[in-house]
């Protein structure tokens, strides 16, 4: 089985423990002196990574790293139990709600921001949730199936 790890840079590891924690209810793990944090509590862990604004992630790269607000193509999706209150959370701790919550025939989802820029989603699953999307009652388990 393969394992995944998350990893978010920020330019200031106590604020982003800050903002995590409350947000999200994680929790810390290790520290990485001043290079990182792991924070726990969610299905995989999530690894703060230290780097300053301005820092180029990679030698050649395009741009360097920005802490404004900007669009990747990757962004972390949150399930929650309650949205509003969710969301609330999230806000009292410094993220930005990009709109109002959408109604899905799945569930509810916000969008949000975080206070480095990235794009988090808050979900809220209703009745059999993304299985609403798939055709028949339900979904096939090929790998269980043996197929």
């Amino acid at each position: 089985m393969l394992d995944l790890l998350v990893n978010i840079d920020v330019d200031d590891s106590s604020r982003a423990v800050k903002f995590y924690t409350e947000a999200f209810g994680l929790r810390v793990g290790r520290r990485f002196g001043d290079a990182g944090v792991e924070l726990l509590g969610a299905p995989v862990p999530l690894y703060l990574l230290v780097k300053a604004a301005g820092t180029l992630p990679f030698a050649g790269a395009p741009g360097a790293r920005s802490y404004q607000r900007h669009w990747t193509p990757v962004h972390l999706d949150f399930v929650v139990q309650d949205i509003h209150a969710a969301l609330a959370r999230a806000q009292a701790a410094g993220a930005i709600c990009e709109g109002q919550v959408h109604e899905h025939a799945w569930g509810k989802l916000a969008l949000l921001a975080d206070p480095w820029g990235n794009g988090l989603c808050l979900l809220q699953f209703v009745g059999r949730g993304y299985d609403q999307l798939v055709e028949g009652s339900g979904v096939r388990d090929e790998a269980a199936d043996g197929a």
